[in-house]
């Protein structure tokens, strides 16, 4: 596929595309949303919406209230954008690290990095410093933007080169470097196909993939799920538990909002009872949040004023009919169920209205087209399980990585999942197709967990598997053959647990630890996860 004009300087980003051949089938010419060539997609999300519907309109809160109009954000961002050229030396193409608990200041940084025509890196506030350097040496990323409350790993991962700038707390560079720039800032002149962002996610070797996706991506997703199946209003408000750095919050907390001119709350989370005290406070009309926190919330429910609810999103794991019909008969709302990727950007398949029913998934969002394959790459029949296969307005395209050759297959994204295609065409989960554990809706791999526990000095040998859990769907549980003479107690299992959180975000942790006299594998020696998954084999921990 040929590519346009890049307005990038620094050209890492497409030079480590994978190679044409192996990109997903893009329907860009079809029913769906269509862009020129040229395109800033924070321009066209802040500006283009202020122009059209007013600068005088809120568009984020935080905990306190309404925090910048459209057109405090707009000047907030190009103050930012200002300081990143003309302060932190970045020109159009640098990767830019950004990190911190969801804030309003936080997506005025998202949004003047793609302003500026840099690539935005969104990581999370609880990322550990190993996780940090993994991912800037990956992206090859110069500079970061990151709260002072999320300073310390950062500043702990020693990543050469790196100019970095601080925002939030009383000694905040970016307002006060920003003061210097008063002047409106013109956004960089990218292309549509100019990369925009990197989403980084764990594969099941643990090993992190950058997701690239350009600037047009950015709006198809909000021109396709969001414009057909959740419809916002300008008067919405917008709220969740995802976490920028994720990109269903990303989608369901920035982009959604601001594409269609409504506002959206952005604080951090302390559980669900916040999470009823904010929908009540500022009328939250539009909320986002995993299987786990609507199961979460429908406990606190009881003498809680949520009538300012009408659209909920539900994705990041598998939906459970139960939890669907609990949802409904305490609220009165059908939940949005959902299945999106980082690799596809957001969701892609999902339903509605009175098209939502309980333990279905849904069917092809507006743009995009969907198959249930078998191991050929053929589709199987209706009521067959076999691998989704999806293709749309965007793909996957991994950052210098061969794994691209394992997720596109013939023009389709295969994203890992078991789907059943129903005789009414609605798409059925089944289960993953590998070892990811999906936990609370995050994703755990766990190699990578066993990486990081066998870098203790007590443990031998180590496999992580999901094991089923009523609240969290999945949980991750560590089993550990302990070295010679370290004994098998319950000190021992709280060691491993506390220096796991030294090394992981605070997700990826096992929440069991069972210790065993020796790992199930086969005579070839490879690891025989299956037999982990069951009962609990023999052993003790905690």
């Amino acid at each position: 596929m040929e590519l346009s004009r890049s307005a990038h300087v620094d050209t890492f980003a497409r030079d480590h595309l994978p190679p044409p051949g192996q990109w997903p089938v893009l329907l860009l010419d079809g029913p769906g949303p269509r862009y020129p060539e040229r395109l800033n997609c924070a321009s066209e999300l802040l500006d283009a919406t202020a122009r059209r519907l007013g600068a005088d309109r809120t568009a984020l809160h935080d905990a306190h209230g309404p925090r910048f109009t459209y057109g405090e954000l707009r000047t907030e961002v190009d103050r930012i954008a200002h300081v990143l050229t003309a302060d932190l030396g970045v020109v159009p193409g640098n990767r830019v690290l950004l990190r911190g608990p969801n804030s309003p200041r936080l997506a005025a940084c998202w949004l003047a990095v793609l302003k500026a025509g840099a690539i935005a890196v969104t990581v999370l506030a609880a990322q550990r410093r190993t996780e940090l350097r993994a991912v800037c040496e990956l992206a090859r990323i110069g500079h970061a933007l990151c709260d002072v409350s999320a300073l310390g790993e950062l500043v702990g991962a020693e990543v050469t080169g790196l100019r970095l700038a601080t925002f939030g707390g009383a000694e905040d560079e970016l307002r006060r470097l920003g003061a210097a720039h008063p002047a409106p800032y013109r956004a960089v002149d990218t292309a549509a196909d100019d990369v925009a962002l990197i989403a980084f996610t764990s594969g099941t070797t643990g090993q992190p993939k950058g997701c690239v996706h350009f600037h047009r991506d950015v709006l198809a997703v909000a021109d396709t799920f969001s414009a057909h199946v959740l419809r916002p209003e300008p008067d919405d408000v917008f709220a969740g538990s995802p976490p920028l750095g994720f990109t269903f919050g990303l989608g369901g907390l920035l982009v959604f909002p601001l594409r269609a001119g409504a506002s959206a709350l952005l604080e951090e989370w302390s559980g669900p009872q916040q999470m009823l005290e904010a929908v009540e406070r500022h009328r939250v009309s539009v909320l986002f949040t995993a299987p786990t926190g609507y199961r979460a919330l429908l406990e606190r429910l009881d003498g809680r004023d949520v009538s300012s609810l009408r659209r909920c999103v539900s994705a990041g794991e598998n939906l459970p009919a139960a939890t669907w019909t609990a949802w409904e008969r305490a609220t009165g709302l059908r939940l949005i169920n959902g299945i999106g990727a980082t690799e596809m950007l957001h969701i892609f398949l999902s339903a509605a209205d009175e098209a939502a029913r309980p333990g279905v998934t849904g069917v092809p969002v507006p743009g995009f087209e969907a198959q249930v394959q078998g191991p050929d790459g053929l589709p199987v029949p209706d009521g067959r399980p076999g691998l989704l296969a999806v293709r749309g307005p965007v793909g996957c395209r991994y950052l210098a990585d061969d794994r691209q050759r394992g997720y596109v297959r013939a023009g389709w994204n295969l994203t890992g999942d078991t789907f059943v295609r129903e005789p009414d065409g609605s798409y059925r989960y089944v289960a993953r197709a590998d070892d990811m554990i999906v936990s609370a809706g995050y994703n755990i791999a766990g190699p990578e967990v066993e990486d990081a526990l066998l870098r203790h000095p007590a443990v031998a040998e180590v496999a992580v598997v999901g094991r089923p859990d009523e609240r969290r769907g999945q949980i991750a549980v560590a089993h550990v053959v302990l070295r010679e003479g370290v004994p098998a107690t319950a000190a021992t299992a709280e060691s491993l647990r506390a220096f796991a959180r030294t090394e992981l975000t605070p997700y990826k942790c096992p929440r069991a630890i069972l210790f065993t006299a020796a790992l199930p594998r086969t005579p070839t020696g490879k690891l025989q996860r299956y037999r982990l998954r069951g009962p609990d084999p023999a052993a003790t921990g905690g």
